[in-house]
């Protein structure tokens, strides 16, 4: 079988390049990195397995934390990594993935509802109670200010068009089957999910 020139630099450029990778230490550098800082860090916290909130892709992650719930200790994350046993990301994770981390002690991030009433240029904290009747009230006003129980021919449709629903992909099928029929039971036109962005 004769080799052409072309297909010898082909098969030399390919063979180089694994060699370079490999001796530079490339191959296994998440594992290696995992494995360092696993013994020292990680060796008291309990770890949980999760999904990245970021997107539709969902990727497992391993979250560790450090605390005790019986002994009254809040727990902290200590570390994120991706889970090597997830079958959609295999252990990797997209940037935004991988700074997890600083999405969970970032001091900007939203920890409780929070409402601004009419002419204020301030949030105030408020109760999950308080946030949720809020949101039932004002949606129930919308719907029973804006339903169509019929269009212009006489026919049934039981529309509100004037609200719209957004919902997440990080959930399972069966949430995001409730989901729809909730909203679809109240006449919602406008549902729309995070995996179709």
């Amino acid at each position: 079988m004769a080799v052409t020139r072309r297909q010898f630099m082909k098969v030399s450029a390919a063979s180089l390049a694994a060699s370079s990778v490999g001796a530079l230490g490339f191959v296994d550098a998440g594992e290696a990195l995992a494995a360092g800082v696993r013994p020292f860090k990680l060796e008291r916290a309990t770890e949980t397995r999760n999904a990245c909130p970021y997107c539709a892709v969902a990727c497992g992650v391993i979250v560790y934390s450090l605390g005790d719930r019986s002994k009254n200790a809040r727990a902290e994350v200590l570390h994120v990594e991706g889970d090597p046993d997830h079958p959609v990301n295999r252990g990797t994770l997209c940037p935004r993935g991988a700074a997890v981390l600083d999405f969970v002690r970032s001091p900007n991030r939203t920890k409780y509802p929070m409402i601004r009433k009419p002419g204020s240029d301030k949030f105030e904290r408020v109760s999950w109670d308080v946030a949720m009747d809020r949101v039932a009230r004002l949606m129930k006003d919308d719907r029973d200010k804006n339903f169509i129980a019929k269009n212009r021919d006489g026919v049934t449709v039981n529309r509100w068009i004037s609200t719209g629903f957004f919902g997440t992909s990080s959930q399972s099928n069966e949430a995001g089957y409730l989901t729809y029929k909730l909203v679809r039971a109240t006449g919602l036109l406008g549902l729309e999910d995070q995996a179709r962005i």
